[in-house]
């Protein structure tokens, strides 16, 4: 018996907003535009995906995972456009020199932007 990822739940103050940033970012596809469970896919049927529900009322706690992105091009290319669609850059210790850069969504998400593969 085994398992397979289906999609990672993300909490938001607004998840249609921040569900249609992220689907704008990774360039994926709305296949549920519900405001209580917003969801997008790579494609249609294709997983995992990431699904935007609304925060717990009086939830204080930050969530202690975050999502890694590997560009196809070059990684600073993507960090740019990012920011252009409203991610802020993150200082969270990191050195200048780290083969990634540190994001955050419209809502402080943080993720990461990751160079190339070595091989």
């Amino acid at each position: 018996m085994g398992m397979r990822w289906e999609q990672a739940v993300v909490d938001a103050r607004d998840p249609v907003r921040l569900g249609r940033w992220w689907a704008e970012a990774l360039d994926w596809v709305v296949v549920n535009p519900s405001r209580d469970e917003f969801e997008i896919q790579p494609a249609e049927g294709v997983t995992p995906g990431l699904i935007f529900v609304s925060v717990q009322e009086g939830k204080r706690t930050k969530n202690r995972m975050h999502i890694d992105l590997r560009p196809d091009g070059v990684r600073d290319s993507e960090v740019a456009r990012l920011l252009m669609l409203g991610a802020t850059r993150v200082n969270v210790g990191q050195h200048s020199d780290e083969p990634w850069t540190v994001l955050a969504d419209p809502e402080g998400n943080e993720f990461c932007v990751l160079g190339e593969l070595r091989s």
